[in-house]
């Protein structure tokens, strides 16, 4: 354990908390996460970001110093509940990730709720894989929170529509059950040092708007995954979402899926994003970003 985890730790746990847990409006949340990452977040130097837009869909590309043009693309959807965060808020740890891999990556930024209700962030998504998966390297998709619920979302949703299948998906701390019947939710109520359980449902509510927790293209735990390509997913202990990644892995796996499943110790929700503050962010980033490359053929 480096030394930086608990103090990362007591931060979140003492301030991001309390903040999630009482701020009145997404637009709070969404300009504070804003802020927040400009100021904590850093690229590798000589990264370039480039805006752009894909079938009506904003974007950003993302190429670190190693990257290579013709090489395949991570496709990548950011958390926050489905409410804020931007690909803004994640083009930092994007950036890593791309000088890592040696990767191009494309961050979307699909509508948010209230405003756009589910299923506009998975047409969104839809909308944008379409094209960059004509790409001749193809496209590893991820995410993180309820972007990995995204990504893994949209994974099914190829498979489903006998869409050209990425080369793989990832997902950090996903939001994989909308519903909230995992035990984690309780048992880890107290010891979850970002998200406070007690606005979850609210979450939920602003973004399905009456459709079904159950959806499989909500919930993907309810989707179905035959000859799906590999998946990496990870959570760390004290998570309310740790159930969210361990049921996903087994019916994952039930369904033939090659799933590697990381589970750490005490690390807060999305830690790779703390790049720029934790050892263990970096080395979860390399470690994807190798397992990225493998599947791309690199």
């Amino acid at each position: 354990m480096s030394l930086m985890r608990p103090v990362l730790n007591t931060f979140l746990r003492f301030f991001e908390r309390p903040h999630l847990a009482r701020a009145k409006t997404p637009e709070i949340l969404r300009r504070s996460f804003e802020r927040k990452a400009r100021f904590w977040f850093r690229a590798p130097r000589e990264t370039q970001f480039v805006n752009d837009t894909i079938d009506g869909v904003p974007v950003i590309w993302v190429e670190g110093p190693w990257a290579r043009k013709d090489s395949p693309v991570i496709l990548y959807f950011h958390g926050g509940g489905y409410v804020f965060g931007s690909a803004r808020t994640h083009q930092a740890m994007l950036a890593h990730l791309s000088h890592f891999s040696g990767l191009s990556a494309c961050l979307v930024d699909y509508r948010l709720a209230p405003d756009h209700a589910f299923p506009a962030a998975l047409e969104d998504a839809l909308s944008v894989y379409l094209e960059v998966s004509q790409r001749p390297g193809g496209v590893v998709i991820g995410g993180d929170s309820a972007g990995g619920g995204l990504a893994l979302s949209l994974l099914a949703e190829t498979l489903k529509h006998g869409l050209k299948k990425p080369l793989g998906c990832f997902a950090f701390s996903p939001l994989t059950d909308i519903e909230f019947t995992g035990q984690s939710v309780e048992s880890n109520r107290k010891t979850d040092v970002v998200l406070p359980a007690e606005r979850i449902d609210e979450m939920a509510e602003m973004y399905l708007q009456g459709a079904s927790p159950r959806d499989p293209r909500a919930s993907p735990l309810h989707a179905r995954f035959s000859d799906a390509p590999p998946v990496w997913i990870g959570a760390g202990t004290t998570e309310i979402l740790l159930d969210d990644t361990r049921r996903m892995a087994t019916h994952l796996r039930e369904a033939g899926v090659e799933v590697t499943e990381v589970i750490e110790d005490d690390l807060p929700h999305v830690w790779p994003i703390f790049h720029n503050l934790l050892p263990e962010a970096r080395a979860t980033l390399k470690q994807v970003a190798h397992w990225v490359t493998s599947r791309s053929g690199r």
